[in-house]
């Protein structure tokens, strides 16, 4: 079985070696001391979410903190290349979950896309909590993938700004159900940024699709069943990661 993954603060790790003492506080301390009840001698690894991190086994346990023994340091390099979500922001949890799924097939970085046809707005402080809770969503799911490296989360991106990503990527593609070429077939660069565009539940617009091309995106398809928004992005990451990671 992997061993439990908790993040530490950037920098938490710099410089450590076999034998250092590591406290685990804060939130994360809480939630192994109190919630997951870690005992003395168990062994666990602590991240700082940009590729560093630590094996150790926990020597004392406090109310909200754990103190941990290195016994192995690692570090991650990052992947080459990057695959970018832009996700389009849609109802309910469905966006939620497609950040989820995402971070655990392997998403490197998310985009939250306010769309055209997207019937959920991010402005004000509802467009805080949102993001907020996006940021947990990351957090969550990259400690139960067993994960070394957060996805970054990217400003709120209007179709503008989804626009100069993508003519900056390295490779785009548009995720489209009336799409002939499949994503399947696609070549991937050695390096740079992958971006893939998933919509909102009424789809990408017309125009949206026409300047994302001309900027460069490549118009593709899943297959031949139409995903939700929740699915296809999560999709397209796992058809990319069978082709370079999943090896």
């Amino acid at each position: 079985m992997t061993l439990p993954v908790y993040l530490v603060g950037p920098g938490a790790l710099a410089g450590r070696g076999v034998g250092d003492v590591v406290v685990l506080d804060g939130a994360e301390g809480r939630h192994a001391a109190t919630v997951r009840r870690t005992r003395t001698g168990e062994r666990l690894v602590l991240s700082d979410g940009a590729g560093a991190s630590v094996v150790g086994s926990v020597q004392a346990v406090g109310r909200d903190t754990l103190e941990v023994r290195v016994e192995e340091v690692r570090e991650d390099p990052e992947p080459s290349p990057r695959l970018v979500l832009v996700q389009a922001l849609a109802k309910g949890d469905r966006d939620d979950q497609a950040v989820e799924t995402a971070t655990e097939y392997g998403v490197d970085e998310v985009v939250p896309w306010q769309a055209a046809r997207c019937v959920v707005r991010w402005q004000g402080e509802r467009g805080e909590r949102s993001r907020r809770g996006w940021e947990k969503v990351l957090l969550a799911a990259t400690k139960q993938s067993r994960r070394t490296r957060l996805p970054v989360l990217a400003p709120t991106a209007f179709t503008a700004d989804v626009v100069e990503r993508v003519r900056s990527a390295t490779a785009a593609f548009v995720l489209h159900e009336d799409a002939c070429e499949p994503l399947a077939g696609a070549d991937l660069p050695d390096s740079g940024d992958v971006v893939l565009v998933v919509g909102p539940e009424g789809g990408i617009a017309p125009e949206e699709v026409d300047a994302l091309a001309a900027a460069g995106a490549r118009v593709v398809r899943l297959g031949p069943t139409v995903l939700r928004a929740s699915s296809a992005g999560p999709a397209a990451i796992a058809v990319l990661s069978a082709v370079r990671r999943w090896r």
